[in-house]
């Protein structure tokens, strides 16, 4: 009987390690705050937000994007030093290697809807890690209609934008990825605005320098 008892309480044991390591959820110390939606923690690991695309510093050739100073420090007030809980999507990296999660601060805060709600960044859906899509789209449009950050000037007003509903990236007209959207999933805009608040982002190629 008391064999039974200890082979159980090791086979408990052992689930329970195993379901440790199958966990959604981690945690770290943020040791470097590289943009707006990157940091490198303790450990060494690179994170890279779930569901934002903050503006890029300066790197190589290329000048920096407008707030992108503003984005990186605000991320480094939220996080900067601190401990922090990394919340898992359905992939935990990107083709960078780096990981890929939704950061909360020791408080609770989700950082990347923070980010957003003060202008910093516009919201990245990117299938299959859609878990917090709402909540940051709530975010986004916070600042929008406040005029914060990114949006004081408004975003093209008057220019004519194509919407992908698969992909949820928006293009210029003339974009060649525009021209390869099929009916059933085009969708038309009638400016940057009205398709950042749906919830939609630029591609690449359409990003241009006032992204």
């Amino acid at each position: 009987m008391k064999m039974k008892r200890l082979i159980h309480i090791a086979l408990v044991g052992i689930w329970v390690a195993l379901a440790s390591a199958g966990t959604d959820a981690t945690t770290g110390r943020v040791r470097f705050v590289i943009d707006g939606d990157t940091i490198i923690l303790a450990d060494g690991r690179t994170v890279r937000y779930i569901g934002i695309d903050a503006p890029e510093i300066d790197h190589d050739d290329q000048r920096a994007q407008p707030f992108a100073y503003e984005a990186r420090r605000f991320n480094e007030k939220l996080v900067g030093g601190s401990p922090v809980r990394l919340e898992f999507d359905r992939e935990r990296r990107d083709r960078y290697g780096r990981i890929l999660a939704h950061i909360f601060t020791a408080d609770g805060r989700l950082v990347t809807e923070a980010i957003l709600a003060s202008g910093f960044a516009h919201v990245f859906p990117k299938k299959p890690n859609l878990k917090y899509g709402e909540r940051l789209l709530s975010g986004q449009r916070t600042a929008m209609e406040r005029g914060v950050g990114k949006w004081q000037n408004g975003q093209g007003a008057g220019e004519a934008y194509i919407g992908n509903r698969n992909s949820r990236r928006f293009h210029r007209p003339d974009c060649p990825f525009a021209q390869r959207i099929t009916g059933k999933n085009r969708v038309s805009f009638t400016s940057r605005y009205t398709a950042f608040y749906a919830g939609y982002a630029p591609c690449r190629a359409c990003l241009g320098a006032g992204w």
